[in-house]
């Protein structure tokens, strides 16, 4: 039996995360999932939020995007379309990225119905950053 899981962080541009880790919670779409070692395979929708993995009493705090978690016995691998580690995170411009998403938002009477999805991604995964930077403290 495992002792820790294989966590994989992919985006469309790079692999963000890849380590031996003890523990992970993340955001899944019916509400947060806890993963240990051996879980039981499963393959669920991720939300934007903050992502926490745990490996030798330290925490590691990811805010992640909307995507995919494909989980086995040893092996959680996430497939999402933005992720940063929080250390990486910068604040300012997660807030000023939030603040022009939303304003396109409420003032975009001319945006199509994918637009406003793509509005909507950003200020989750905005808020995400900013949960993920604030974590760390």
């Amino acid at each position: 039996m495992a002792s820790t899981l294989k966590l994989e962080i992919v985006t469309p541009e790079a692999k963000v995360y890849s380590e031996e880790v003890d523990s992970v919670r993340l955001p899944g779409a019916e509400g947060e999932l806890g993963i240990y070692p051996n879980h039981a395979p499963l393959m669920a929708q991720v939300k934007a939020g903050e992502l926490i993995a745990h490996k030798g009493g330290e925490e590691s705090i990811l805010a992640v995007g909307h995507g995919f978690v494909e989980i086995t016995g040893d092996h959680v691998a996430i497939l999402t379309d933005n992720a940063a580690d929080s250390a990486d995170i910068d604040e300012a411009a997660a807030e000023e990225a939030k603040a022009k998403a939303q304003q396109r938002l409420e003032e975009g009477s001319d945006i199509s119905e994918d637009e406003a999805k793509a509005l909507a991604q950003a200020i989750l995964y905005s808020e995400a950053q900013l949960k993920a930077k604030r974590h760390r403290g």
